[in-house]
């Protein structure tokens, strides 16, 4: 059974290449490279190949040969979001152009002062939200729940080349439960707690539901803690767009105390329809419905 690592694809040295081609010869130019990049996965990657094209042919239905180009289409696109993130992040944010679509829902649910909780997926590019929220003067602290070690690192080699230091903290999960009061200061304090909720991996709790026709496993702690700890709750995504154009999407969860199954079920719905319209940009290269040999 394969499952997620703790680890995203990516790597510091990969950042620093980006930042160069960037730098040198601009965002679009930079995007060149990347052909080489998904080439080479494309290639030497047979075990994540056989699960993105697995997504692609068995969870949305697609051709043979329709998901073969998918697969490598979609590291392309992978390749995309990162290079725009570093831009964005060295300072080139006035390069890109950004829509806003359901940002008064984000607006509202913080207007109690309770905080809030904002539950997001290995889709597009949530990373540069950051950026959005700046443009719409929303002036919350972020608090981003992780497992993922090489976050800290990529996030310090950014900082060195950024224009403007990341203001997202991050919360570590840890086998001690500690972020737990973490993360209840954090929502004291009336900020932004935000998770992924597309990544299980071994060992966690756990919770299922049918998604994209088959059922699949669901990381238990975002959608526990965010319905029983009586905040607003909202699904967002940040999805790349042609010609350096992003499109963030906020929608208000309705969610039932203590019922992390109804959590679950609505944000599965709020996902599936993201990748009707967005199937390029689903960047989970690991067997997510434990069905591939």
């Amino acid at each position: 059974m394969a499952k997620w690592s703790g680890k995203s694809r990516g790597t510091l040295l990969g950042y620093k290449i980006f930042v160069f081609c960037i730098k040198n010869l601009g965002v679009r130019a930079a995007y060149s490279v990347l052909y080489f990049v998904a080439t080479y996965y494309f290639l030497f990657l047979p075990k994540s190949n056989r699960y993105t094209f697995y997504y692609f042919q068995k969870r949305l239905g697609w051709n043979y040969w329709k998901s073969k180009f998918a697969v490598f289409k979609n590291y392309f696109v992978f390749g995309q979001t990162i290079i725009d993130k570093t831009a964005i992040s060295a300072g080139l944010r006035n390069r890109f152009t950004y829509e806003f679509d359901g940002v008064e829902n984000l607006k509202k649910m913080m207007a109690d002062k309770k905080g809030g909780v904002l539950i997001s997926a290995h889709i597009g590019n949530f990373e540069i939200a950051e950026r959005f929220f700046a443009e719409i003067d929303f002036d919350y602290q972020i608090n981003l729940v992780t497992t993922d070690l090489e976050h800290s690192v990529i996030k310090e080699y950014l900082e060195s080349v950024s224009d403007k230091k990341f203001s997202s903290k991050f919360i570590f999960i840890k086998d001690d439960m500690s972020h737990i009061f973490e993360i209840n200061q954090a929502l004291a304090n009336n900020e932004i707690i935000c998770f992924t909720g597309d990544r299980y991996f071994e060992g966690s709790k756990f919770l299922e539901e049918d998604f994209l026709g088959k059922k699949a496993k669901f990381p238990a702690g975002p959608f526990l803690i965010a319905s029983r700890l009586q905040v607003p709750v909202a699904f967002v995504y940040v999805m790349k767009e042609p010609k350096l154009h992003y499109h963030l999407y906020a929608r208000v969860a309705e969610v039932k105390h203590r019922d992390s199954q109804g959590l679950l079920q609505s944000y599965v719905q709020n996902l599936e329809s993201m990748l009707q319209k967005y199937p390029l940009q689903w960047f989970n290269f690991f067997d997510f419905w434990d069905d591939v040999d």
